[in-house]
């Protein structure tokens, strides 16, 4: 048996074994241990799982067991490697996944689908530095080239999938900067998408961030210019939360049809997506006591996976 090492974020799990069941003329595949908690959150919190119904860990289960046979069968195919690294994060198990992309990337180092999905499971472990690394790097390796449609691992009612390669590079880049702090370059790579975006549901998720990025920055006027594109009948399919956000900012709904009707109790991805949206509003507003209690009822409410947990973490931290 050989194994391969690397050192983990997670304090004493430095060593990954692999299994012995791949072809002689293939590596052997990696399976690596489970973490005991996937990292800490920008609080200080221990980050362990993720709060899965029972259907669908279920589910996500049986995902995972089909994409680790693929896998096992073929470790030096990066499309079965990047789905077993996918349906891992479906899991939270995260530090697995970037175990696995880390493996694929030593297979092959400029693999931008490998920093690509590496990148958004730093983000989930507040990796930020790291996540910003690799989709720099994504977005380098993939510049002035056809972009690909990307598959969802969760497919949507209409099974039609509203991301691509180039476009999650870039949004997830912006959301990087955004969680950094780092405002206006979360606004150039949030502007640089929203002009190539191919779809609505693509146009209101960038805008949300691209908004709120350009206010912090001093940018206020371009924040408002930005929602020149936002209206009631846009066409989306997936990203209802955000369009609700979006027509919100522009003055087009109340906060009280876009706040989740319970934010104390349990609260779905979604539902902490738009009670973001709604706190990072009322904090460039002034009403940083009302935003501040908001946001700590989205930590509270144990979705530390969601983008919108961590923006509300990161808000908080800089509050202290």
């Amino acid at each position: 048996m050989t194994t391969w090492s690397r050192l983990l974020p997670v304090a004493g799990l430095v060593a990954l074994t692999v299994a012995c069941s791949a072809p002689a003329d293939a590596p052997a595949a990696l399976i690596p241990p489970e973490a005991p908690y996937q990292g800490v959150s920008l609080l200080g919190d221990t980050l362990r799982n993720f709060p899965l119904s029972d259907a669908a860990r279920s589910r996500y289960l049986a995902q995972l067991d089909t994409a680790q046979q693929a896998y096992t069968r073929a470790p030096a195919n990066i499309d079965s490697l990047i789905w077993y690294g996918r349906r891992l994060g479906y899991l939270g198990r995260l530090q697995e996944a970037i175990a696995v992309y880390t493996h694929g990337l030593t297979l092959a180092p400029d693999n931008h689908w490998l920093l690509r999905h590496r990148g958004h499971r730093y983000l989930s472990v507040r990796e930020f530095d790291k996540a910003i690394a690799d989709f720099e790097r994504a977005e380098q390796l993939t510049a002035g080239k056809p972009d690909e449609v990307e598959p969802d691992g969760q497919p949507n009612a209409l099974n039609q999938p509203i991301g691509t390669l180039q476009s999650n590079v870039r949004y997830h880049l912006a959301l990087a900067h955004y969680l950094k702090g780092n405002y206006a370059d979360a606004a150039r790579v949030a502007q640089a998408e929203l002009d190539v975006a191919s779809n609505d549901d693509r146009r209101v998720s960038m805008t949300h961030w691209l908004y709120h990025s350009l206010r912090r920055a001093g940018r206020v006027e371009d924040a408002i210019k930005s929602l020149d594109g936002i209206s009631a009948n846009m066409q989306i399919i997936e990203n209802t939360n955000y369009h609700k956000l979006v027509q919100m900012y522009k003055g087009l709904l109340p906060i009280d049809s876009v706040l989740p009707a319970n934010t104390t109790g349990e609260l779905s991805v979604q539902d902490v997506s738009s009670a973001y949206g709604v706190a990072a509003y009322m904090l460039g507003n002034g009403q940083e006591a009302e935003a501040k209690s908001l946001m700590q009822r989205i930590v509270q409410a144990g979705q530390w996976g969601a983008f919108g947990s961590i923006a509300a973490e990161a808000d908080l931290a800089r509050m202290k």
